[in-house]
């Protein structure tokens, strides 16, 4: 069974935030995904209000972090989310960005090990146990929701991890519900769903979900325009792994970084067609369907479409609920 989810940056008001949201809810979409950065609205915050002003979709950080958030918080943000939404809160979390946290003076240490312990310890509290943990990065001594008794008739919270490499990869299939992987292309998914399988995860029960770079719109043109600002900066930042799985060629990788240098112009000017294949879905809705059903033959089962959406996101989200969603009920 696949589902359909999205992200949204936590970058607007709150208000405006709720109205896409029930949009995309009217439209059925299942997920939606609040993005969780210090520098932008709370997300937490926002997924509550959300919350209050929706009736099915299920709400979560897409992604939060260990480093900038204990784990006790993580747990009381998630089961009061849960409380609020009466048992819709879903978690993502993964390691985050590691050049936020050098702009914090955070030290990124150990960050598979740092999300296994903190996912453990929010296990734990959720499940309405004191938690006694000894672990190589966090202790906590008889640490306890006291509201916690509050959830016991609410189904778990499912916990997603945002993962990429290898080894968070094979820690989301050990430890997690689901993952979400920032990739729009199959190729990604070849090298994804074996490091999931090896952690352990049950591909019959575990979701496996694409966070991808989304543009759908009526012209292709008007599509390509809007998705091309976003795969420059996914180019830009790139491991060389990744580019040569696509096979992006390294000039072709250096004009856009160097474009960034002159101006932003310059660097979306410098975005390819196989930039725009291999990083983003983006079309009409025939052409995003096939992208999708691809994806789907790769092992995925939640297609989570984010920034840009499209070059008009109200009717990005139609063109969505009525031309690609149905086909996959």
């Amino acid at each position: 069974m696949v589902t359909f989810g999205i992200e949204f940056l936590a970058n607007e008001p709150a208000e405006k935030l709720s109205e896409i949201v029930r949009l995309s809810e009217e439209n059925g979409l299942s997920y939606a995904w609040i993005t969780d950065h210090y520098n932008n609205r709370d997300a937490f915050s926002l997924l509550t209000y959300i919350a209050a002003r929706t009736d099915s979709i299920k709400l979560g950080p897409g992604v939060t972090n260990p480093y900038t958030r204990t784990a006790p918080q993580l747990a009381s943000a998630i089961a009061t989310l849960h409380e609020v939404s009466d048992g819709r809160a879903v978690l993502g979390i993964g390691p985050g960005d590691r050049t936020t946290f050098e702009k914090l003076g955070i030290e990124w240490m150990r960050p598979v090990r740092t999300v296994r312990e903190t996912v453990s310890i929010i296990r734990q509290l959720l499940a309405c146990k004191k938690v006694s943990y000894n672990g190589e990065i966090f202790k906590t001594r008889e640490a306890k929701l006291d509201f916690a008794t509050d959830l016991s008739d609410l189904p778990d919270v499912p916990v997603y991890i945002g993962a990429q490499g290898p080894k968070m990869l094979h820690l989301a299939g050990e430890v997690g519900d689901g993952v979400l992987v920032n990739a729009s292309h199959p190729l990604d998914f070849a090298e994804a769903i074996p490091a999931l399988k090896a952690g352990g995860a049950d591909l019959a029960t575990f979701d496996v979900a694409a966070y991808t770079s989304f543009s759908i719109a009526d012209r292709k043109d008007d599509a390509i325009s809007a998705a091309k600002p976003v795969v420059a900066f996914i180019v830009a930042g790139s491991p060389p792994g990744v580019l040569e799985r696509h096979e992006i060629p390294p000039g072709d990788v250096e004009a856009v970084r160097n474009g960034f240098k002159k101006s932003f112009s310059d660097a979306i000017h410098a975005v390819t067609g196989d930039m725009i294949d291999a990083f983003a879905i983006c079309g009409t809705p025939a052409e995003c369907m096939d992208r999708i059903e691809e994806l789907v033959n790769a092992g995925v089962t939640q297609v989570i479409p984010g920034s840009p959406i499209g070059p008009d996101r109200i009717r990005a989200i139609r063109l969505i609920g009525e031309d690609i969603i149905p086909n996959w009920r």
